[in-house]
């Protein structure tokens, strides 16, 4: 009998993650813009609200990127106090060790800072643009 509630409880929880869809597709930041409506923005942004619109995905993504570098610090952290043994001497930057997360981090923070950039530059769009 319990067998069975637990099979019924797992194919219940199956079919939730599955139809759900934050499962489906990965979902991005508020504010970040679609592929396809970031480029047509790119290609035809005329008005301030345009640029604020194109700022406003860019602080977005740069806070994407912060958050990410966030997560890889502390995984170095942790990396560092239980360091992989032997494969950490073997394959230095694999996906497994701290210098790698410390790696990944410092790219982050370089994106975020680039994505900073940009939105700064379509903030001063905005106001030049009449």
């Amino acid at each position: 009998m319990k067998i069975r509630n637990l099979a019924s409880a797992a194919a219940v929880l199956g079919l939730l993650l599955i139809a759900s869809p934050a499962r489906t597709m990965a979902a991005e930041p508020e504010g970040v813009l679609p592929s396809g409506e970031l480029k047509a923005l790119v290609m035809s942004a005329k008005t301030p609200a345009d640029h604020l619109k194109l700022a406003g995905h860019y602080h977005a993504v740069a806070a994407k990127h912060e958050a990410e570098a966030k997560e890889h610090e502390a995984l170095a952290v942790e990396y560092g106090q239980h360091p992989a043994g032997s494969h950490e001497m073997k394959h230095p930057m694999s996906g497994k060790t701290a210098e790698h997360c410390k790696f990944y981090a410092g790219h982050c923070r370089k994106a975020a800072k680039e994505m900073h950039a940009m939105a700064a530059a379509h903030e001063e769009m905005a106001k030049s643009v009449k």
